[in-house]
């Protein structure tokens, strides 16, 4: 019984699926947009991450029969619809009808963010991998950890379904939320976007943690002379003392040049001034 309202009627999983593609279809139609959880075989989640969410999701459930409902229904399609934003999720799932579940997550205290991004500094790789738009398996690893990570804990998240179940995690909810595990798999990105951080924030605290020196090569990755000069096939000079003379610029010797050739015109010019001993006598 569902409140004294009784059991809706048995909905087998063919016609869920046919119910779930119909509503698809009549959103694509209205123009909005649809997003489906598609699991791909019986496994919901391949990560650690998308693991360890499924595993933390566990702590919301109040029924436990409702949770491996839950898995049949993400796993058979019936989650038609899932979007996930900053503190929210919404999402739309086929089961005795078409059902709207909400999800609403409490913003990250600022001291437990900037102690995950103080802790994810040390690990080496975290910048260069966060860098190429990637996480690192020490970041999420750190990221995932239940009370000081980034997975709400029960008092930090509401569910809500618009199906008569009394449970707060109804078999609706607990597909929704199996279905953000599947989601987080392939986008650990979105655990951010849910928490409303920006994963940015772990590249500037990993580049203040680590010191200049570990940011250059190693010293056996650096070329020498030697070994350039074999790569490029180039005669370099192995130290200063072997370089050659340098010959004088050619400006300055065009400018000792211009002088002396002014200093032979004046001589010429004087001489040419003064009157001859044969001119005077013949005065």
């Amino acid at each position: 019984m569902y409140g004294g309202w009784g059991w809706r009627p048995y909905v087998s999983v063919a016609e869920r699926r046919m119910n779930a593609l119909r509503e698809m279809e009549k959103r694509r139609k209205k123009g909005l947009a649809v997003s489906p959880v598609t699991i791909e075989g019986r496994t919901i989640v391949r990560t650690f991450w998308g693991k360890a969410w499924c595993d933390n999701l566990e702590r919301y459930s109040d029924f436990a029969n409702r949770l491996p409902r839950g898995r049949s229904y993400v796993r058979n399609g019936s989650v038609i619809d899932l979007h996930i934003s900053s503190g929210k999720i919404k999402a739309l799932v086929s089961g005795s009808e078409i059902y709207e579940v909400a999800v609403k997550v409490a913003p990250v205290a600022k001291a437990r963010w900037r102690s995950i991004c103080r802790d994810c500094a040390g690990a080496i790789d975290s910048l260069i991998e966060l860098l190429q738009g990637r996480l690192s398996k020490g970041v999420m690893e750190r990221i995932c950890q239940q009370n000081t990570g980034l997975f709400p804990s029960p008092k930090e998240i509401q569910l809500s379904c618009s199906c008569p179940d009394w449970a707060e995690m109804c078999k609706h909810v607990a597909a929704v939320l199996y279905g953000i595990g599947a989601r987080l798999d392939k986008q650990p990105e979105l655990l951010f976007r849910l928490h409303g951080v920006d994963e940015k924030e772990l590249i500037v605290h990993a580049d203040a943690g680590f010191p200049l020196a570990k940011l250059g090569p190693a010293a056996a990755k650096v070329l020498g002379s030697k070994d350039l000069s074999e790569l490029f096939g180039l005669d370099m000079a192995s130290s200063p003392q072997n370089l050659p003379s340098v010959p004088a610029p050619v400006k300055a010797k065009r400018v000792k040049a211009k002088a002396k050739g002014r200093k032979r015109k004046a001589a010429r010019s004087a001489k040419m001034a003064r009157p001859s001993v044969k001119d005077g006598a013949a005065n």
